[in-house]
């Protein structure tokens, strides 16, 4: 039976039943369909875990989303192959004038190859395999990027109100990994560029995240900040907290997938005082690592912290710990005092911002 991508929320049962053939990639061929005569555009957000890829009437502010589908990155051998399913599933094939697509890796040349999944996606395979107009690849974090200036009240919560001037600014995201961005005033409007800020070294400010270093380096022979601001990092410091320690606040969840949203919550709900210790410290890293964001790109237009993890724990981010670490830069406290920072609500930002720079290309 053929799904309607407006309404899949997992895509996986598609990604299952695919033949052999089907699942190759670009070169996997698509059953064939009508041809959709008005021209639209081509979004795509791809992550290690889910992609998310949709259709959008192209719009002079924020494009329109048509037909939005979710699959799983890992089920399919090639980005190509999640293309292809996503337009078969629709009785005739539109025309698109131009496709943008976030990918969680470095994009080289147009070129990418993704850090925790074993793909490399060319934006010249896909434009010529598929007969888009225009195909243009963006490191994840900047694709997010595109959308801050087009996302509503709604779809923000404040951390710290400051003082929005006509500055740089700067988006922060812990999510699976730790991406960072620059959005650059040129012109009189941001433009982002893309960084791996996320693999820079880690820099403890607090004794507690010192002994924290010292079990990372011996874990990993060095501490990036992805080892401490990801989901994976939450768990390396409930490790640290609990020691050799049994934690009650997890015990009954060990099977779950995502035992950071375990820690999460049983931080929240204080089940366990060595969880609430390990939520805090994530949040005290969380804002240090986003005022020395800050602080690098002079970002008085704002500091946006995106990925899935700020929204699920907003009441810790909310409650002064975050702000007095992202405060805390000595002679630099009063400027950072009048930085705006929010948290980015909305889990299809990414898209968003795929879309929004897609139209700018159409």
């Amino acid at each position: 039976m053929t799904k309607d991508p407006a309404r899949i929320k997992d895509a996986g049962s598609g990604g299952r039943s695919q033949s052999k053939a089907d699942r190759r990639g670009p070169n996997c061929g698509a059953p064939p369909v009508s041809v959709q005569s008005n021209a639209m555009l081509l979004a795509g957000d791809v992550g290690g875990t889910k992609s998310l890829i949709g259709l959008f009437e192209a719009d002079p502010r924020r494009p329109i989303a048509v037909e939005v589908a979710t699959f799983p990155t890992q089920q399919y051998t090639s980005f190509g192959a999640i293309i292809a399913e996503y337009l078969a599933t629709r009785s005739s094939r539109p025309v698109i004038e131009a496709a943008s697509f976030g990918v969680a890796g470095p994009v080289i040349d147009q070129r990418a190859t993704l850090t925790n999944v074993p793909w490399e996606i060319s934006a010249e395979e896909i434009a010529g395999h598929f007969g888009f107009g225009r195909v243009h690849l963006l490191n994840d974090l900047e694709s997010m990027a595109w959308s801050v200036t087009v996302l509503e009240a709604g779809e923000l919560a404040t951390i710290q109100p400051g003082t929005r001037r006509a500055g740089h600014a700067a988006l922060i995201a812990a999510g699976t990994g730790l991406g960072e961005a620059f959005l650059h005033r040129v012109g009189g409007r941001l433009v982002p560029a893309p960084s791996e800020g996320g693999h820079a070294d880690f820099a403890p400010h607090t004794e507690p995240q010192v002994g924290l270093l010292r079990m990372l380096t011996r874990d990993f022979g060095r501490a990036e900040w992805e080892h401490v601001l990801s989901g994976p990092g939450l768990v390396n410091i409930h490790r640290f907290t609990h020691g050799d320690r049994s934690c009650a606040g997890i015990a009954a969840h060990q099977g779950e997938p995502d035992l950071a949203a375990v820690i999460s919550r049983s931080a929240l709900e204080q089940r366990c005082d060595a969880c609430v210790e390990a939520l805090q410290i994530f949040v005290e890293a969380y804002g240090a690592e986003a005022g020395n964001l800050a602080l690098r790109s002079m970002a008085r237009g704002g500091v946006f912290i995106g990925g899935g993890i700020a929204p699920k724990i907003l009441p810790a981010m909310l409650d002064g710990t975050f702000v007095d670490a992202f405060t805390a830069k000595g002679p630099m406290r009063e400027l950072l005092q009048t930085v705006p920072v929010e948290v980015i609500l909305n889990p299809q930002a990414g898209l968003i911002g795929a879309a929004v720079h897609a139209n700018q290309m159409a």
